[in-house]
């Protein structure tokens, strides 16, 4: 009986140290402890956040999946976000080391990066009005058809509009947009996903879905990894494995099963606010207001921040314009037309995704949108403080001279202060401009103000509650700056007195 047991334990320990050496050969190999996975969580039921009591936390069927391969494999799991037509930038900046999110291995894609086995397999849907008996691709001749960017939805509405004449298709960022777009009438039918498609039309009983019957499997959805990664073999073990022992399909039932009865919940509610034909229920998101509130502080930091670093910036690029000193006049000078004359978005996308590939420094999201929009707001302020210290009288500047004061104090000490106390209002304008464009920074994974009501609104199936309810905190916090400034100009007055 002994000798039975120490065998069955020495199988065990045997099986342990394989595992072990199994996991320590693979990090080894990939040179890393933890993964980082980018995912775009305005997806449900594949990935969205989970916004009650302000957990902002990252769920859905995707990130089971994740977590169960981070658990077999023995590493330790980081999300990042992004927008869906970020996602294969980030992988190709080596920001991420592999991406879930519903993605279709389609042809185009595997020219830039790899792909596992299809872990599960969706179906095409036309989402349109009841009304409007839009039920297969023929039905679509002549009308105006929503997409989402970077999808595999676009790609099947671009072979479609090959075989069907005069479709003219529109592509929208996010599914949240499309689905509005056909409530407004702009847009007459959506090719979407069925799993998402029966989530809004659960939620807007005005609308109704059908399946594209030629496109049932053209769906399936696989992880993305950068090209010639070395986890694509130990994923797909994983992934087979979990077909094989059914954990893919209780995950399926788990998530798909779930949203079904949730959404259907969500619909059956009656909506006792109606403005204008629009059903407004704000009782809806009162459990996600925390969540919508905590992107306050971020907004502030990176605002503040922003402001100044660009103020610091810009007086160093005003002092090169006035210097009389050549290579920096036109240095400052070209600095300015080059940031003035390029859309922010632009160096945005380009500080984000370019600056780990040129300096190998994995700059973070919120740090990219600071430095981008310091180099931004520099520009800007730059020409404002340039014409703030012009119209400094020449006296000031006479009468320092003769006094023997250096120039660097007389700057400091007499130009500098006036100079600001005129441009006082241009720098509150360039503050609230930099308050208001934050919101740009969400493209990037930022979960800002703005970012946190389109979390909510595609959690829930609604568009206009919570970004009316976003749409109020900036107002009240533009309001609070706008105070604040005339209260410091009043001061500044008095003391002129």
């Amino acid at each position: 009986m002994k000798k039975h047991r120490l065998f069955v334990i020495s199988i065990i320990l045997a099986i342990a140290i394989i595992f072990s050496d199994y996991h320590s050969t693979l990090a080894s190999s990939v040179g890393k402890e933890t993964l980082t996975m980018i995912t775009s969580p305005d997806y449900p039921p594949y990935e969205f956040y989970e916004t009650k009591g302000g957990e902002g936390k990252i769920i859905g069927f995707d990130i089971d999946i994740a977590n169960y391969i981070k658990n077999e494999l023995g590493f330790k799991l980081k999300i990042l976000e992004s927008d869906f037509n970020g996602l294969i930038p980030a992988l190709q900046a080596n920001r991420a080391d592999f991406v879930m999110a519903g993605m279709t291995p389609t042809p185009e894609r595997r020219k830039n990066v790899d792909f596992s086995i299809i872990y599960y397999e969706a179906k095409d849907t036309i989402v349109a009005p009841k009304s409007s008996n839009l039920k297969k691709t023929e039905d679509l001749s002549g009308k105006i058809v929503g997409v989402q960017l970077g999808t595999i939805q676009e790609q099947n509405a671009k072979q479609i509009a090959k075989n069907v004449a005069n479709i003219q298709l529109k592509q929208l960022n996010r599914v949240p947009e499309i689905i509005q777009e056909i409530k407004a009438g702009r847009i007459d039918a959506a090719i979407v996903e069925d799993t998402v498609a029966l989530g809004f039309v659960k939620a807007n009983p005005d609308l109704g879905f059908n399946i594209i019957p030629s496109m049932e499997n053209a769906s399936g959805a696989a992880i993305a990894f950068p090209k010639n990664s070395q986890l694509v073999e130990p994923f797909n073990d994983i992934l087979r494995k979990m077909k094989n022992y059914g954990e893919l399909e209780r995950l399926s039932k788990k998530w798909f099963s779930a949203t079904s009865s949730t959404k259907e919940a969500l619909s059956n509610k009656k909506s006792p606010t109606k403005v204008e034909g629009l059903n407004l229920d704000f009782r809806r998101i009162i459990p996600d207001i925390p969540f919508i509130i905590k992107g306050i502080p971020l907004t502030l930091l990176f605002t503040l921040s922003s402001v100044f670093l660009g103020l610091l910036w810009g007086t160093v690029l005003s002092f090169f314009k006035i210097s009389g000193i050549k290579p920096l006049g036109w240095f400052a000078n070209a600095y300015t037309s080059i940031f003035r004359g390029t859309p922010l978005l632009l160096q945005l996308s380009l500080v984000y995704f370019a600056t780990p590939q040129l300096t190998g420094y994995n700059i973070s999201a919120l740090q990219a949108g600071i430095l981008t929009f310091t180099l931004n707001s520099g520009a800007y302020m730059s020409e404002t403080i340039r014409g703030g210290i012009q119209a400094v009288d020449k006296g000031q500047f006479e009468a320092a001279m003769s006094m023997g004061v250096t120039y660097r104090m007389m700057m400091w000490d007499i130009i500098l202060p006036q100079a600001l106390k005129n441009i006082l209002p241009a720098l509150v304008n360039e503050t609230i401009g930099l308050l208001k464009d934050s919101s740009l920074v969400a493209t990037i994974g930022v979960v800002e103000i703005l970012r946190s009501a389109q979390i909510v609104g595609a959690n829930k199936y609604i568009y206009f509650e919570p970004l009316l309810f976003a749409g109020l905190i900036y107002y009240v916090l533009v309001m609070g700056l706008s105070f604040a400034a005339a209260a410091l100009e009043r001061r500044l007055r008095r003391s002129d007195k």
